[in-house]
């Protein structure tokens, strides 16, 4: 089969499409025909070698933890799940034809595997946020960075929760935001103070690692009440920095529920095959997105 692999760490350019056997499930786990992988920071943090401590890495590694396809095997122990099942979920070098996943669930009706693809490290990342921010209904949290997948996941969850939201992106995504039910305004200068005139900010969340966690904190006068994901410097500030991930069978049915109620959608911005990783790894580093990029098979 193919697969995106890389034999050293360092950028785009030490990723290879090359061949490679075919991976078989072990017990609790079941193995895709891949359709479509979703693209995450954390892919080419790993990548360059950032996070080896969370994922550890024996090199040569593929790339890509989600995916979305159809189920070809199942595992010893696995109930509740067919070959044919079409399947989305998370597991290991899913930039490749075959990947084995450790945690899934059925595609909702009407989803494409594109679409699909680019859920579940998303979803599970905004729901743990959204609760480690302790935000209650009727409160307003403020999304730094949030036109991005888990900016989009998290402006659509909160707002279901009877959560209102203040997002700030790019002067280009000002009325995607609008659309998802935020009030926007754009970063860059001046920025604190657009925000205050929309009004008081009760939790906020640093998505894109751009800085600005002393900000967030002044905006809700809490470090306590500011989370990270893409700022390691934050606890230097107080502020909590969440990049452990919690249940994702617990997220996938959450994200089932909220497709299915017509609560949550991701658009998928742009797609690549598998020969495009590369430039699918520059594009998700330069941020700027506007919903998902995923790996099409």
């Amino acid at each position: 089969m193919r697969k995106v692999s890389f034999a050293e760490f360092g950028g785009p350019d030490v990723l290879q499409l090359v061949d490679a056997e075919e991976p078989r499930p072990g017990p609790g786990e079941i193995r895709v025909a891949v359709r479509a992988a979703g693209v995450n920071p954390v892919d080419w943090r790993i990548r360059e070698g950032q996070v080896l401590g969370a994922h550890p890495v024996e090199l040569p590694s593929g790339v890509g933890i989600d995916a979305a396809g159809v189920v070809d095997e199942v595992g010893e122990g696995v109930t509740g799940v067919e070959v044919g099942d079409r399947v989305f979920g998370e597991g290991s070098s899913t930039y490749a034809e075959f990947a084995v996943l450790g945690a899934w669930a059925r595609m909702p009706e009407g989803l494409s595997f594109e679409e699909a693809a680019g859920y579940p490290s998303v979803v599970e990342t905004a729901l743990r946020v959204v609760r480690e921010v302790g935000v209650r209904p009727g409160q307003t949290l403020l999304v730094s960075g949030a036109s991005g997948g888990v900016g989009s996941a998290v402006l659509q969850i909160a707002r279901d929760r009877g959560i209102r939201v203040i997002g700030t992106a790019g002067a280009a995504n000002q009325e995607y935001l609008r659309g998802l039910g935020a009030r926007a305004t754009t970063y860059g200068d001046g920025w604190v103070e657009r925000v205050r005139r929309l009004g008081p900010v009760d939790a906020a969340l640093d998505l894109a690692g751009s800085g600005v966690v002393r900000e967030l904190v002044e905006l809700t006068g809490n470090a306590d009440r500011v989370v990270s994901i893409a700022d390691l410097g934050a606890p230097e500030f107080g502020v909590r920095f969440s990049g452990v991930a919690g249940s994702m069978p617990a997220a996938l049915a959450e994200a089932v529920d909220l497709i299915a109620r017509g609560r949550l959608h991701i658009p998928v911005e742009k797609s690549y095959s598998l020969a495009e990783a590369a430039a699918a790894h520059v594009d998700s580093r330069a941020g700027h997105t506007r919903g998902r990029r995923v790996v099409v098979i």
